[in-house]
């Protein structure tokens, strides 16, 4: 019974393998050249401007508009599956997917009051 598992288990054997073995050559292999440019941060294409918290600290516009892409991924991600087979899903299916869509509204009411939408 374990013997048809071996194929799966041989396949994430190999590409632990492969990510350990890439990580390790490209530390070896790669240039050691580090200059103030390559350190510094990188804000999409902008200069990073300093912040009263310091100078290491993004924004909190950057991880708003990630949160907010991760939950809009998130809702079509569940609500593909429940287009699908909505009729075999029932009255308890349509609750929950109220119930879900309420919790993501919730999440784009705070991003929206947090300013993620606004893209100035």
């Amino acid at each position: 019974m374990l013997s048809q598992y071996l194929p799966i288990v041989i396949l994430f054997a190999l590409a632990f393998g492969f990510s350990v073995f890439s990580v390790i050559i490209a530390t070896v292999t790669g240039p050691r050249r580090f200059n103030r440019a390559k350190l510094a941060f990188y804000e999409c294409g902008i200069e990073p401007a300093a912040t009263s918290s310091g100078p290491n600290r993004f924004p909190v516009k950057y991880f708003l508009t990630a949160m907010l892409f991760i939950v809009f991924d998130i809702e079509i991600i569940f609500l593909y599956p429940y287009a699908v087979n909505y009729r075999a899903l029932g009255l308890f299916g349509l609750v929950e997917i109220f119930l879900f869509i309420g919790t993501v509204f919730i999440a784009y009411a705070y991003v929206w009051r947090r300013g993620g939408l606004d893209w100035d």
